[in-house]
């Protein structure tokens, strides 16, 4: 069998960096992880070729070569991968197709025209494809709803990759979430008890990625780390001397939920491992929101002291943010920005609230008939409006949107943050400083690019200050923590595509309301409530 595995492109997005990327002579920010695990599950005899087409795309020689079209998808992948079935349906090729797209919404898989849809996780179900393979069945769909042991996921084919396109590796550690928030579909899709590889399947992961020369940055793709802490905790306390004695090759990032905060010794762990940053789902500053949403683990303890513990334990802190939950009070843009401003957190993503098929809230707002389920745009697209009726005005939360996220990353706010977050990031006496790595031939054109852009070059419009500023903080991030230079670098780079996506946030949005939501209200990107987010919002001391 020849296979064509092809991962779709992403469109701009907030996490596609793309002028970041473009600066730093990158092409993705990771790999995608998925499909080259299914690459290394398909037969030995199979002759594969991938092509990650947000780095380069397969040519008309791969698309008559194959028997086989395979395809791996994320909700926001939506376009190209209807585009590529159809195309493959054009040329008579068979599709195949999995991913988290698919699984929850197969019937859109089929309507484009897949023949074999290998739904859910990929250890029980690729066997199943491969049985109807061999048995020349046509097609079929193929699904399991019993959760695999993934000690027996392979290691992924990383050999398939081109390793210098890309800012980071991934890795999977564990998969599902212990907690029950009502948006989100990890739960839906990989339950609600976090199953893990073990150690010496991890690290054997790891090993490989060395052998092929990479030395940088790995993305621990978890979509909550800490979830099961006993084995979490195992892993660490193995990793820490594998770390040591190849010499620190990589740092890493991960996302966690904010409950980390409450955990002395992973934060310690974590520190020693080689962790420099990780992503927290806060979502709200507004304690009410939460209950409602039933993000309750992020309602234990003061979100503003979580996040500085977090910053003493020697990690960096992304976050999300999201508008339009039940309920909300008018104002919630405001805490967001208020909170983000208290906590330095530099790169906030805000977005507006989503159902996600078949999540808790999809099917509440679906018995509740406040679905807008016949919308053209589908559900997890970045920057279109609640695909729901929600409890205030849209066009009240559109604003709020559009002017929080104009205002936090207006250039020199958005400096001053990156700044303050990395000299927060503490580091006990004697300890290594963990930070983001470049690849060593991407790194110099990184820092000459950022001294170009935001140093030398002349500025216009919002940017017109930040000359000074930058220089000024250069200084100041060399006298008071050289150690964080590469980090801090690498945040102002991140600062050239945000600074383009906060115009590409407003258009969209004004667009979908009807009109220009900073023109019709001009104080709404202004600036920032001065109060503390414990009196604004009422967060309990």
């Amino acid at each position: 069998m020849k296979a064509l595995l092809l991962s779709p492109e992403f469109p701009q997005s907030f996490w596609s960096y793309d002028r970041f990327m473009e600066i730093a002579g990158l092409k993705a920010v990771i790999p995608p992880l998925g499909i080259l695990t299914v690459a290394a599950m398909l037969p030995q005899d199979w002759e594969i070729r991938f092509y990650d087409r947000n780095v380069c795309t397969e040519t008309d020689a791969d698309w008559a070569w194959c028997d086989l079209v395979i395809l791996s998808a994320m909700l926001v992948q939506r376009p190209d991968f209807q585009a590529l079935i159809q195309k493959a349906k054009s040329l008579g090729k068979k599709v195949a197709v999995g991913g988290p797209y698919p699984t929850s919404v197969p019937e859109e898989a089929l309507a484009y025209g897949a023949d074999y849809l290998v739904l859910d996780e990929g250890e029980l179900t690729v066997p199943m494809f491969l049985d109807a393979i061999a048995q020349d069945l046509p097609s079929g769909t193929f699904r399991s709803a019993e959760k695999p042991d993934v000690t027996i996921s392979p290691t992924p084919r990383f050999d398939l990759l081109k390793q210098d396109a890309y800012l980071m590796m991934a890795v999977q550690f564990s998969r599902g979430c212990p907690f029950n928030c009502e948006f989100c579909d990890i739960i839906s899709l990989y339950g609600r008890k976090p199953r893990t590889k073990s150690t010496e399947q991890t690290l054997a992961e790891l090993q490989t990625l060395y052998d092929l020369g990479w030395r940088g940055s790995l993305f621990i793709v978890d979509d909550n780390f800490i979830g099961n802490q006993r084995n979490v905790k195992r892993f660490l306390k193995e990793l820490i001397p594998w770390m040591v004695e190849h010499r620190f090759p990589f740092t890493f990032i991960t996302e966690a939920s904010v409950n980390l905060a409450e955990d002395d010794e992973m934060l310690m762990l974590m520190r020693e491992a080689g962790f420099y940053a990780v992503f927290l789902g806060i979502e709200t500053p507004d304690q009410d929101s939460l209950q409602i949403t039933k993000k309750v683990q992020n309602t234990r303890q003061p979100l503003v002291e979580a996040c500085k513990k977090i910053n003493q334990a020697g990690l960096l802190i992304y976050a999300g943010f999201i508008l339009g939950f039940d309920g909300e009070r008018a104002g919630a843009g405001d805490r967001i920005q208020a909170f983000v401003e208290q906590t330095h957190i530099p790169q906030p993503m805000l977005g507006l609230l989503q159902a996600l098929p078949h999540t808790a809230l999809w099917d509440r707002l679906q018995k509740e008939n406040r679905l807008k389920i016949d919308e053209k745009t589908p559900a997890g697209d970045q920057n279109t409006l609640m695909n729901f009726e929600p409890t205030r005005p849209t066009a009240e939360i559109a604003k709020e949107y559009v002017a929080g996220f104009w205002a936090m990353y207006e250039p020199s706010r958005y400096l001053r943050r990156c700044l303050d977050q990395c000299l927060s990031i503490q580091q006990p006496s004697g300890k290594r400083q963990q930070t983001m790595q470049f690849p060593l031939n991407k790194g110099l054109r990184l820092v000459t690019q950022v001294i170009w852009l935001q140093g030398i070059l002349p500025a216009s419009g919002d940017r017109t200050d930040i000359r000074r500023q930058f220089w000024q903080q250069i200084v100041e991030i060399l006298r008071k923590k050289p150690q964080m230079f590469n980090l801090y670098i690498g945040l102002c780079a991140a600062g050239e595509h945000f600074w383009q996506y906060r115009g590409r946030v407003r258009s969209q949005i004004s667009e979908q309301v009807g009109y220009d939501l900073l023109e019709s209200y001009p104080d709404a990107a202004r600036g920032l409530a001065s109060e503390p987010v414990e009196e604004a919002v009422g967060v309990r001391t």
